[in-house]
């Protein structure tokens, strides 16, 4: 895979990450479960951003080891149901830690290793 997609793949990353922390903002895990429409539209943003994250190629993931990419991976079989007990806990920890830790790392990442998220040709 060359640099802009892999680059495109961080990009939807940071942007779905923020979607859930912005939607998330405030609620409390009976919230969440109770909500409809906004747990809705954050499984279908931690959709995007799981699947997006297992796309991003081994020297990439290499070169941010902090990242949780395995329960990233995890996460993606967890969330493929729409409702049920595995989907609620899958769908609080992505927004209560997963998602958090992963924007921090992705933004010291950008800071320290701006070359892995810049649209250009290798």
């Amino acid at each position: 895979m060359n640099r802009i997609a892999t680059s495109a793949l961080l990009a939807l990353i940071e942007q779905s990450g923020l979607a859930v922390v912005t939607l998330a903002e405030g609620l409390d895990e009976a919230d969440l479960r109770r909500s409809r429409l906004t747990r809705a539209e954050l499984l279908r943003h931690l959709r995007v951003l799981a699947r997006s994250a297992v796309s991003v190629p081994p020297s990439a993931r290499g070169d941010m080891p902090e990242l949780d990419w395995d329960g990233w991976r995890s996460m993606v079989a967890r969330l493929q149901a729409d409702h049920g007990e595995e989907v609620d806990e899958a769908l609080w920890f992505a927004v209560s830690s997963l998602v958090p830790a992963s924007l921090l790392w992705l933004r010291v990442y950008r800071q320290s290793q701006p070359r892995l998220f810049e649209m250009s040709p290798d």
